[in-house]
């Protein structure tokens, strides 16, 4: 039977720290790294929770290397958020589908923080744009809004489980490391059974489009993402 792990360091505001949980029935425990937004010792109010899931080239033992890049590189330079942001690492070898480590890391994340249920989000690029799908089909009604970007090694089956939560998903035209298509299947599938989905195609950009995130830019996806809320009842 596997046991929750401690974390190794409790998380401060505006730093990025490290912890672990384990995966559901395995032996394996995925490491991550937690953010918690300037005030929240001090305040008494829930937040948002946002958990990003990296590429595949961070995967491993070294949680530096989730650092470089995405939400956990922003809050690695200082960025200011207004929620918690948590970056799990996938080890070695393995993908986001592998095992069932969101399930153990929510219930642990939920006892140490104060974290608004209606208010979970799931984003993440490359293998963690797929992962994002994968997760959030195995836990359908737990986010309030997805957002994977150039999406790889998921699939189509079971995405009407999301057809209730907005998603908005991104993809360079130029990507020759993801085909177009990986994200153009998944949006069509999340149409044909009524889902709520934006799809932006990124003319000219290839693989790597991490500055969707930036808040300062045109498409404003964390504004989106934090503007929705878990429909009541799920």
């Amino acid at each position: 039977m596997v046991t929750g792990l401690a974390f190794l360091l409790l998380a401060f505001a505006g730093f990025l720290s490290p912890g672990k949980a384990p995966a559901g029935g395995t032996a394996v425990s995925y490491s991550y790294l937690s953010y918690l937004p300037a005030g929240y010792a001090a305040a008494k109010k829930a937040y948002p929770l946002v958990i990003y899931l990296h590429g595949s080239s961070a995967r491993g033992s070294n949680l530096a290397s989730v650092k470089v890049s995405g939400l956990p590189r922003m809050a690695e330079d200082g960025r200011k958020f207004d929620f918690i942001l948590v970056a799990p690492q996938c080890p070695s070898g393995r993908l986001w589908s592998s095992e069932d480590w969101a399930g153990p890391l929510l219930k642990e994340l939920n006892s140490r923080y104060r974290i608004d249920p209606d208010r979970i989000y799931l984003t993440g690029v490359s293998m963690g744009g797929g992962g994002t799908f994968d997760v959030a089909k195995r836990y359908p009604g737990t986010f309030a809004a997805l957002a994977p970007l150039c999406a790889w090694a998921s699939d189509t089956y079971q995405l009407c489980r999301l057809k209730d939560t907005p998603v908005w998903t991104f993809h360079g035209t130029e990507d020759h490391v993801v085909p177009i298509s990986e994200t153009e299947q998944k949006v069509k599938a999340l149409k044909d059974c009524g889902g709520s989905v934006k799809y932006t195609r990124l003319k000219g950009e290839g693989h790597s489009i991490h500055f969707v995130y930036d808040p300062d830019n045109e498409y404003r996806l964390l504004e989106w993402m934090l503007s929705h809320s878990r429909k009541k009842g799920e």
